[in-house]
């Protein structure tokens, strides 16, 4: 009975120990697993996806319409009458002092509204103003000769007749200003001389007692 107390202690001492070890190896592992686990601040955020951009379209640029119309008018010094006939991009042009000096031109209007037109010996500069109304010079039978002219209404107009008239060749122009006042020249087989009027309504016009039509210019 004397040696069981020491024995006793001794067991109680080593059942002790394994319950402390146990312990502390329940607490580690524990420990460990927590330390491990990922704070919720330190996770990495998803990358923002990038907008795309859809380019806005350019806006078409607006197409100006080619002028239409007949331009008519004297020169600047009352010698001579101009008119221009312009179509789609295209121009004839008749310059005329009503006695013997004519010319026919014709070319291309450009998108500023400006042309150089062409005939035989001669040149026309002209630009448009607006839309109602053409500044230039024409240099013709070597003269300059600047103008401004407005663009004409109804019944006044460029005209010009070819036909034939007792065997002869009849060629013929015609200004018809706004006040109704007619600038042109006849030419019998190439004998020039101041025109007879025309009807401006029909174009109607007697040629050494035969009727003719004077028809409108257009390019």
């Amino acid at each position: 009975m004397k040696r069981s107390g020491p024995l006793v202690t001794l067991l109680a001492g080593l059942l002790l120990g394994l319950f402390l070890l146990s312990l502390n190896a329940t607490t580690g592992e524990k420990t460990t697993a927590s330390s491990v686990q990922e704070s919720p601040s330190t996770k990495a955020s998803p990358s923002p996806t990038p907008t795309e951009t859809t380019p806005s379209a350019s806006p078409s640029p607006s197409r100006t319409a080619a002028p239409t119309g007949v331009y008519t008018g004297r020169t600047a010094d009352d010698s001579s009458a101009v008119a221009i006939s312009l179509r789609d991009g295209k121009a004839i042009a008749y310059f005329c002092d009503g006695q013997n000096i004519e010319s026919w031109l014709k070319g291309d209007v450009k998108a500023d509204g400006s042309m150089r037109l062409t005939g035989k010996g001669t040149t026309l500069d002209a630009t448009l103003k607006g839309s109602r109304q053409l500044s230039g010079t024409a240099n013709v039978g070597g003269g300059d000769y600047a103008f401004t002219i407005d663009k004409t209404e109804k019944s006044s107009g460029l005209y010009r007749a070819n036909s034939s008239v007792a065997g002869a060749k009849i060629e013929g122009g015609w200004i018809v200003l706004p006040d109704g006042e007619q600038v042109g020249i006849l030419r019998r087989d190439g004998k020039a001389s101041a025109a007879p009027e025309i009807d401006p309504e029909t174009g109607a016009v007697t040629v050494d007692g035969e009727q003719l039509t004077a028809r409108p210019v257009t390019p």
